[in-house]
């Protein structure tokens, strides 16, 4: 971290994001939001303690890889889509140790799966917000602003979690 770190205001604050509909600001101010905190919590973070469940909670490493995920889904079903077998292979394996996953590669796919996040909400048509869509195997009932807001929403959860997460595991990567 730099000794004099340039201090912007949250993402709300700074004005619309290009290219979003004014309905979608607060999607794409809560993804970026997350994805700034992430990226600043996880500064010098100890690649040791990337997969440490202190109180058997979940690790950084899940949360870095399970919030492109949920993203990656949320959005294929907003787009009216079912999931791919790739997908559903990744959901698998998101909460499995792998140690061949290092910081800077998980924060690159997490970086990588908001900014697209992002791209899609600039892309999604007002008009279709509170088109019905069906969510997983049991086909659950939704809307496009419903998938769109859970997006925004579930990743601040698991950036709270990660925040904590990491911050305890900083104070004793041995837990």
């Amino acid at each position: 971290m730099s000794d004099n770190p340039i201090i912007q205001p949250e993402h709300w604050l700074r004005g619309p994001v290009a290219n979003v509909p004014s309905m979608l600001q607060p999607v794409a101010h809560a993804l970026l939001q997350a994805r700034d905190e992430i990226n600043q919590a996880m500064e010098g973070f100890p690649e040791n303690g990337l997969w440490v469940k202190p109180a058997e909670m979940a690790s950084v490493a899940f949360h870095l890889k399970h919030i492109p995920g949920v993203l990656d889904r949320l959005f294929t079903y907003a787009d009216g889509q079912e999931l791919s077998a790739t997908q559903r292979a990744y959901l698998a394996e998101e909460s499995k140790d792998d140690s061949s996953q290092d910081v800077a590669r998980l924060l690159s796919m997490l970086n990588a799966g908001i900014d697209e996040a992002v791209k899609k909400v600039g892309l999604i048509d007002a008009e279709t917000l509170t088109d019905e869509r069906l969510v997983g195997k049991k086909q659950l009932p939704s809307t496009v602003i419903g998938l769109l807001f859970h997006a925004a929403e579930h990743t601040m959860r698991h950036t709270g979690q990660l925040l904590v997460t990491a911050a305890i595991v900083r104070s004793d990567p041995g837990k």
